[in-house]
């Protein structure tokens, strides 16, 4: 296969719960959620999913909701990607059709920080402009930093904004795509930057 070539959306992530329960918090938020529309394989270090790219973010926010509902400070270290060459395995989740089976809308607070990384693409930082530009607009923007740029709001909303730009980053020509997003919540550092 060739870059680029695969319909397949995946995410890789980890889950870190600050609680001594910690294992109950990441079984739970597995357990609890809708997976059916996705490919799931969980080992002792990550979890990666893999399917319909509106799948694969609804179950990616769904978990993410799950886990901090446990009112627990909460991190999730992922890579959402695209493209890559030979990824087929879930490909029979490409026939699933589109309706969304996650749609619990609690609200929650999120801080976390992106980066796109448009593979093989000589325009890739008028891509990232783009987006973060996409993001002021939207009002999740929080702060430039190096590596990274720091998005901020209600779940509903950042994950939108991630969903977004990773369609808006794939072009037509271009099509490999990783995006890393890290997540707290939950943490006492958030108190009054809501």
């Amino acid at each position: 296969m060739q870059c680029g070539t695969s319909p397949i959306v995946g995410f890789r992530f980890s889950l870190y719960p600050m609680a001594d329960d910690f294992v109950s918090i990441i079984k739970g938020a597995l357990e609890e959620m809708d997976t059916s529309a996705v490919w799931m394989h969980t080992d002792d270090v990550s979890t990666v999913i893999r399917g319909k790219q509106a799948h694969v973010f609804n179950v990616a926010k769904a978990l993410t909701l799950h886990a901090a509902k446990s009112g627990k400070h909460v991190a999730l270290s992922g890579t959402f990607s695209a493209g890559c060459p030979g990824d087929n395995a879930g490909d029979v989740y490409l026939e699933v059709d589109d309706e969304l089976l996650n749609t619990d809308d609690t609200k929650q607070y999120v801080s976390s920080q992106f980066a796109l990384y448009p593979m093989n693409n000589p325009s890739y930082m008028e891509i990232i402009y783009r987006e973060v530009d996409r993001a002021k607009k939207q009002g999740v923007f929080n702060e430039s930093m190096h590596y990274a740029s720091g998005i901020h709001g209600d779940i509903h909303e950042v994950f939108a904004f991630y969903e977004e730009a990773f369609t808006n980053a794939r072009s037509e020509e271009h099509r490999h795509l990783v995006m890393t997003v890290s997540m707290s919540i939950n943490s006492p550092s958030h108190e009054g930057g809501r």
